[in-house]
């Protein structure tokens, strides 16, 4: 088994405009994400937490520190290896599901595998794998997003985030949307994903979400301030 870190950053800071303008979001950022690590980001609005999630995807880069990825460095120049590395090697799943509309919710899982060429021979999951892996039928996949229902869609989405064979599911207030018997499916089915290996961090206002997390750390002015679990 491969026990490298999936994600590990060091003395990340993320510092936004310049001269007397500028905020630093991030401010010294040491993380260490494991294999089948399932970790909760909490904290007050602009405390950090979307930048985090962010440098972790590959969105953004640091402006001091370093960050790795399943062992490979994050670079800051190259902009295409860091597409690479998103699309390979990173699941998303937004609080506002993100589908698109004119496309069945086939083609909407199936979607990020058009924007990147696999070579490292692994094999992919079928759509009828992943809508299984989400707990719905398979007569969905030639539906609409518009044709169901928004726990439904959050459903589709993770199922699209799976897409890829991601190594990290990075999950942004994903029940914010949802009334609570959605959002305890939701929740129940990145318990069942983690339990069978995936690795997922979710960035959350909500304690009961968080509770689904094997470890959770706090943020506040851009500063780690607490962490509870393993």
């Amino acid at each position: 088994m491969n026990e490298r870190p999936i994600a590990y950053l060091q003395d990340v800071t993320k510092v936004y405009g310049s001269g007397r303008n500028t905020v630093a979001a991030l401010r010294g950022i040491n993380l260490q994400i494991d294999p089948a690590d399932f970790l909760a980001v909490v904290g007050p609005s602009g405390s950090g937490k979307s930048t985090l999630l962010h440098i972790l995807g590959c969105m953004d880069i640091p402006t001091t520190g370093s960050i790795e990825i399943d062992g490979e460095p994050v670079p800051r120049e190259n902009e295409r290896k860091r597409t690479q590395l998103r699309g390979e090697k990173i699941g998303f799943v937004f609080q506002a599901f993100h589908l698109l509309n004119e496309l069945s919710v086939r083609e909407n899982i199936e979607l990020p595998r058009m924007f990147l060429r696999r070579n490292d021979g692994k094999k992919l999951p079928t759509a009828e794998e992943l809508i299984e892996k989400v707990h719905m039928p398979l007569a969905v996949l030639d539906r609409r997003p518009t044709e169901i229902s928004g726990g439904e869609r959050q459903r589709v989405a993770i199922a699209r985030a799976l897409s890829n064979n991601p190594s990290m599911l990075l999950c942004d207030e994903p029940t914010g949307n949802l009334d609570s018997a959605n959002s305890t499916a939701v929740m129940g089915i990145f318990d069942s994903l983690n339990h069978a290996g995936a690795t997922i961090v979710v960035v959350t206002h909500n304690p009961e979400v968080a509770a689904h997390a094997a470890r959770t750390v706090s943020l506040k002015d851009g500063r780690i301030v607490g962490a509870v679990g393993a």
